[in-house]
């Protein structure tokens, strides 16, 4: 597998947790009950990292060999 492919493959992983993310977002808005909105909060702290992550990594693998493309020090060696 190329790193483009793995970018792909990234980007991909991206969608579901972006979406699950906006569902969260929405059920905590229609939510009345401070459980169930402390619940929903602390699961999007959890999802929002990963969805960074995904992000970051998809970019980092789809412009690793281009000249000039400043990397993440998170991602170096």
């Amino acid at each position: 597998m190329t790193l483009k492919e793995m970018s792909k493959e990234y980007r991909a992983a991206a969608v579901p947790l972006r979406n699950r993310l906006r569902q969260l977002r929405q059920a905590m808005a229609a939510s009345e009950d401070p459980e169930e909105i402390w619940q929903l909060r602390r699961r999007i702290r959890e999802l929002a990292p990963l969805l960074s992550q995904v992000n970051e990594l998809a970019e980092l693998t789809e412009r690793y060999y281009e000249k000039g493309y400043y990397r993440n020090k998170k991602y170096s060696l």
